[in-house]
């Protein structure tokens, strides 16, 4: 009984020591600090948790978006920054004109997901994959003028959608797999009103198989209610549909509309590589400053097939199976800088192809079969009068004596030796004074020959005949 008194003595008067030691100036300080650190860090995890993007739940939005302005309009770009959701409006340091979140993975635009954009002009969405946008997502873009959609999984979008808009000009759908049937007569109704000659231009139905093609602008709002009504009528005899009817196949000539992705900042840039292209599409716009038409199956540039294009200094067309360009096919491109001609079948380039290109800098020749023969000396003649030009790859790649030798150095040695071509009959020779040999007239003559190829030289002026 005693030695347990005793221990409970001793346990009492050791509790009692440490609450002393704690209660001293500075213990307790570090364990206080860390709970405290603890808490703060747990809220701000919880409140992290808890934000939500206005266009549904998601991950933070990343910070790599850039902010620029422009003309004194502020550009906010998060194009290809894999985002799932629209970022918040705080992101940016001023309210932006143009949102461009093209080429990302945004799949549904919920209601109010742009609140804070009141000032929006332009609105970029293409090439995500939305495939539903609630009634009110675009609440509040009173100013938008530039609505961009193509190239979504949009199947179906009412008019209720667009009303808070009423200054929408531009808006884009095609490449969207639409279903046209009566929830979609609003949207029909919409862009077939004649005012809105620019809304939903060449967006094509991919359901009911009788519509499949068909454009939105040319579909009966009326008759796809009435037909709904129908199928879903339990007094049909459903013999109608039993034998599927193959639509009519769209044909013509492509159209940059549906056949490019079109990008409007920095520049306006038309995408229409790796399409399946084989010849240059129609209805390039005048303001367009770059085109990409590389990495497809175009093997003819013909006449006038950039004469729309008066803006445009870059233009790719590597990779396709270009051999032939006629002389007028680049006419009228004043301010082209970069021509990239690279990867081809080309032999030669004909006379007159090049004379428009005033202000060309840089010229992408390597990667074709250039053929080192009497067709190949404009393209040297037109480089020497351009001296600021930068051309790559001007490589002989036949004959086979010329194979690796530069294009330059086949026409300077062309036209120093005597190829027989250019050879004199024995009565030319016999009219030709050796007299007159290495004088200043002669050596001027050879100067002009090495400068311009044969089939360009205008006849001459004088004659050389022989005093007896």
């Amino acid at each position: 009984m005693r030695l347990t008194s005793c221990l409970l003595f001793a346990s009492l008067l050791f509790l009692l020591f440490s609450c002393i030691e704690m209660k001293k100036p500075g213990k307790g300080r570090g364990l206080k600090r860390a709970r405290h650190k603890l808490t703060r860090d747990r809220s701000a995890r919880i409140r992290g948790a808890g934000r939500h993007s206005r266009s549904g739940p998601s991950r933070q939005v990343s910070p790599s978006c850039s902010e620029s302005t422009e003309s004194g309009e502020v550009f906010a770009d998060c194009q290809e920054r894999h985002l799932t959701s629209v970022p918040i409006s705080q992101t940016w340091s001023k309210e932006p004109k143009h949102l461009l979140l093209a080429r990302n993975r945004i799949k549904i635009l919920r209601d109010g997901a742009f609140l804070g954009y009141e000032s929006l002009v332009t609105l970029d969405l293409q090439q995500n994959q939305i495939s539903v946008i609630q009634e009110g997502a675009f609440q509040g873009l009173s100013h938008i003028k530039t609505l961009l959609l193509q190239h979504n999984s949009l199947e179906t979008l009412t008019e209720e959608a667009l009303i808070p808009m009423p200054n929408l000009r531009y808006l884009r759908l095609y490449d969207n797999p639409w279903n046209c049937l009566c929830s979609m007569d609003s949207l029909i109704r919409t862009v077939q009103v004649p005012s809105n000659r620019n809304l939903g231009n060449h967006a094509r139905c991919v359901a009911p198989i009788r519509l499949k093609g068909t454009k939105l602008k040319q579909v009966d709002a009326e008759l796809i209610c009435k037909e709904s009504d129908s199928v879903g009528d339990p007094q049909g005899d459903g013999t109608e549909n039993t034998v599927p009817i193959d639509p009519i196949p769209f044909r013509g000539k492509p159209d940059v509309t549906t056949s490019c992705h079109t990008y409007l900042f920095p520049q306006v840039r038309l995408d229409c590589s790796k399409r399946g292209l084989t010849e240059v599409p129609t209805g390039i716009p005048d303001d367009v400053v770059h085109v990409d038409l590389s990495y497809n199956s175009i093997s003819h540039l013909r006449a006038r097939d950039f004469q729309s294009a008066r803006s445009l200094r870059f233009l790719n067309l590597s990779n396709n199976y270009m051999e032939r360009i006629d002389p007028a096919s680049l006419s009228g491109l004043l301010h082209l800088r970069e021509l990239d001609l690279s990867e081809n079948g080309l032999h030669f380039i004909q006379y007159g192809v090049l004379e428009d290109l005033y202000f060309l800098s840089r010229l992408k020749l390597e990667g074709n079969p250039w053929v080192c023969d009497y067709s190949i000396h404009y393209m040297v003649y037109w480089l020497r009068l351009h001296p600021g030009v930068r051309d790559s790859g001007l490589m002989c790649r036949s004959p086979l004596q010329h194979i690796g030798e530069t294009v330059e150095h086949y026409v300077h040695s062309y036209n120093k030796g005597c190829p027989k071509d250019r050879q004199q009959s024995r009565a030319d020779e016999d009219q030709t004074d050796p007299e007159l040999w290495n004088t200043a007239m002669e050596v001027q003559g050879e100067l002009e020959e090495e400068l311009e190829p044969g089939h360009l030289r205008v006849p001459k002026k004088y004659e050389i005949i022989r005093l007896s």
